[in-house]
């Protein structure tokens, strides 16, 4: 989906003169179609992680199309949580972690870290804190019958050239059956990574149930606050 300016604001909570500003500053991803800008809901949801600015929760209030939205704790039960993953630098962890994944036979496990390693050349996913969400611009879309969410604690710090400088001990991997569920995790993944509990489960990598746990109160308050802000416009629709 391409977001108008106006789109764009609403989704980052700022105002459209923000987005003008940083697009002069070519601070923010975008395109220029027949005179206007346009954005990649997939870029700019990586561009706001990686900035931690705060992303509107209406996002999660009318997924796209009829598929079911997929939960964020099942796709990372689904893909596991590993610890102690070696590796002596970026390359080398990736490849590791493509190693351990759940994945079908008829997945071309090289294609995959090569396609990972590619987007990494292209820059950092590192989104600070320790923290890496490898992917590419391009969501991953493979023959899965559920997309998955893996994540892997690192047995040593590895530089992965994130923007404030810290070293990465925590990978999250997204792969997804259909383009619509990669956007959809990515959106929430990067809203759970600004939970305080959540974040600090990631960062003193607690228990296989300690992260679950604390993911799922996550998405009770994600959901909780996709119903508030849907109260308000159904009133107005009522008044109308």
């Amino acid at each position: 989906m391409k977001l108008t300016v106006r789109d764009a604001a609403q989704f980052l909570n700022v105002t459209e003169k923000t987005i003008y500003r940083w697009i002069k500053q070519g601070a923010i991803p975008a395109y220029q179609i027949n005179e206007q800008y346009r954005f990649n809901r997939a870029e700019l949801l990586e561009w706001a992680t990686s900035r931690k600015i705060s992303v509107s929760p209406e996002i999660f209030a009318e997924p796209e199309g009829n598929e079911a939205s997929p939960s964020l704790s099942e796709a990372l039960r689904e893909g596991g949580i590993h610890y102690r993953v070696g590796g002596p630098d970026k390359a080398a962890v990736l490849h590791a972690a493509v190693d351990l994944m759940k994945l079908p036979e008829e997945v071309d496990r090289e294609f995959l870290y090569q396609v990972l390693l590619a987007r990494e050349a292209l820059g950092s996913t590192g989104i600070g804190e320790g923290i890496a969400i490898p992917h590419v611009r391009n969501p991953i879309v493979l023959h899965l019958s559920r997309p998955m969410v893996m994540l892997c604690f690192l047995e040593r710090p590895v530089d992965f050239g994130a923007l404030d400088g810290q070293p990465v001990t925590a990978l999250f991997i997204l792969i997804s059956p259909t383009v619509r569920a990669h956007l959809y995790l990515l959106s929430r993944l990067g809203f759970a990574l600004r939970d305080m509990d959540f974040k600090k489960a990631i960062l003193h990598q607690a228990s296989r149930d300690q992260i679950l746990d604390a993911l799922r109160r996550v998405e009770t308050s994600m959901g909780e606050a996709s119903a508030a802000q849907a109260r308000p416009q159904t009133a107005q629709s009522t008044s109308d």
